[in-house]
């Protein structure tokens, strides 16, 4: 602002209608002169994502297929329950991971998000939840396109002004990340002291399984990732959750849940979420029967570890866990 012969106090005001109002045009700036206003549009461009598509399925989840700037797509979920309402998020356009029970995974990784691209995501999700439920959000997770840690500083920054009283205000515990696991950036967290939750995508217990449907562990094995989440616990008070997508004949044996049980002993107050399976075309795995979901939930249980079923919502129309695979062109 100096440097354009503006008095220093029009940044803040400029940055408050960036971040806490989520102006996406300089004419909503109503408290700055229609001069600066022209002066802004010749020396600055804002860049906001837009709804390409919206989906609703029949349970009230919504999918939104985002654009952004350079016509790349990426997409988010509000999923709906009783007490909550929940925005999923993604941080990068496809994945480079390639997880082979997840849509994304068959996808190529053209980019990162910027900080800017996600919390333009929570901010239009928000503004879904406002309209559709007649309140806002309660929570954020990135289990959306992407791997977050190879998002580092785009996420964090991200997250920063989601959580911000300068931003969006909304409270860090509400907000939790998923990683398939990069130990060295998990690690980081803990020395960034962060304060929202850390989801895992565990999804096997032992290192020939997870290596066979999750190529990351070849270079992040188990006892790795371990490791780093007790390192995590050492230093930041967030909750740990292990995600665990149930494959027929893959995962879902006595054996795997009593490994699952021993991995889960070596931290401090770890939960599990059990997610059933949802078909996607590149992959011939097959969910797990109810009847052996709740053989290895009861043993979970009677070991004392904390499992719950996470429910997969918005399946009719791709909006499920595993399923965000941008058909939306």
């Amino acid at each position: 602002m100096g440097r354009l012969g503006e008095k220093p106090f029009r940044a803040k005001q400029i940055y408050e209608w960036l971040w806490k109002k989520s102006a996406v045009d300089f004419d909503e700036m109503t408290n700055l002169s229609k001069e600066l206003r022209e002066k802004l549009k010749a020396h600055f461009v804002l860049h906001p994502v837009s709804v390409y598509k919206l989906q609703q399925s029949n349970d009230g989840t919504i999918k939104s297929a985002f654009q952004l700037h350079d016509k790349h797509l990426i997409e988010g979920v509000l999923i709906p329950t009783e007490d909550r309402a929940t925005a999923c998020v993604s941080s990068q356009v496809g994945c480079s991971l390639t997880c082979s029970f997840c849509a994304t995974g068959f996808l190529k990784r053209e980019r990162n998000l910027t900080a800017a691209e996600i919390y333009d995501q929570v901010v239009l999700i928000n503004n879904q939840a406002l309209e559709s439920l007649g309140r806002g959000l309660t929570n954020i997770v990135f289990m959306g396109m992407g791997e977050p840690l190879l998002n580092y500083s785009n996420v964090l920054s991200a997250i920063d002004k989601i959580t911000s009283e300068e931003g969006l205000n909304m409270a860090a515990k509400r907000i939790t990340v998923s990683t398939a696991g990069i130990a060295k950036m998990i690690k980081k967290l803990a020395d960034d002291g962060v304060k929202f939750n850390l989801a895992l995508s565990l999804h096997a217990a032992d290192d020939e399984k997870r290596n066979t449907i999750m190529p990351i562990n070849e270079q992040n094995n188990i006892e790795v990732l371990i490791e780093a989440l007790q390192y995590f616990q050492s230093k930041c008070k967030g909750e740990v959750t292990f995600e665990y997508i149930l494959l027929d004949g893959v995962n879902d044996t006595l054996e795997d849940a009593k490994k699952l049980v021993d991995i889960c002993r070596k931290l401090k107050d770890v939960k599990i979420n059990v997610i059933e399976y949802n078909k996607i075309e590149n992959a011939d795995f097959v969910k797990s029967t109810v009847e052996k979901r709740e053989k290895f939930i009861e043993y979970l249980t009677r070991q004392k570890v904390i499992a719950h079923v996470r429910k997969s919502r918005g399946k009719d129309i791709d909006a499920a866990c595993g399923q965000l695979a941008n058909k939306s062109r």
